[in-house]
């Protein structure tokens, strides 16, 4: 049977493109954090808007994950992020969802209803629109947090079109959470 005759299936590889790449190096934090989570017996739990539960995706991707990832929070809208993780209404108002005060509450929420003693929390302008001159496009709030700590948050304000915005601030959350749980990222 020829290629492309019905029935035969041409498999190519895939060719190595830069998307491919920053999935590896997304795959290869997720395993790092998988492995100091391990060793420090704690759970993950993470809490996400602009992200979409890409960091969940990629700490499951992960074999065995099972062990330290608890849960994961998308809590795209405000109803959400004040019903699932308890962010008062009155600091939504006040600082908009994507804020310092927000992604705080986010992961100290996530802390509070999960088995987790670590959580990660991201709000965020992905674009291509929604973005203002106080909080342009690719502006990003990342909370980190270790139960009886401080969380500890940045603000970001990241280069690129959504999908490059949301992958720079999935890359960087993996990060910050190996340098919460102490070594570098």
């Amino acid at each position: 049977m020829s290629p492309g005759a019905k029935g035969y299936r041409l498999r190519r590889t895939p060719p190595v493109t830069e998307t491919r790449l920053m999935n590896q190096d997304l795959e290869e934090l997720a395993a790092a954090l998988g492995q100091r989570l391990m060793q420090s017996g704690l759970m993950l739990a993470t809490a996400e808007s602009c992200t979409g539960g890409w960091i969940a995706q990629v700490v499951t991707g992960v074999a065995g994950s099972s062990a330290w990832f608890d849960r994961g929070f998308v809590t795209y809208s405000n109803q959400a992020k004040e019903e699932m993780l308890g962010v008062d209404g009155t600091t939504l108002a006040a600082h908009g969802a994507v804020s310092a005060p927000v992604v705080t509450a986010m992961a100290t929420g996530a802390l509070a209803r999960s088995q987790a003693r670590v959580a990660v929390a991201i709000s965020g302008i992905a674009g291509p629109g929604g973005g203002s001159a106080e909080k342009p496009v690719g502006t990003v709030f990342i909370a980190w947090a270790l139960a009886g700590q401080p969380p500890r948050v940045r603000r970001l304000q990241l280069p690129g079109d959504r999908e490059a915005v949301r992958h720079q601030t999935v890359r960087i959350a993996l990060e910050g959470l190996l340098e919460v749980l102490g070594g570098g990222g």
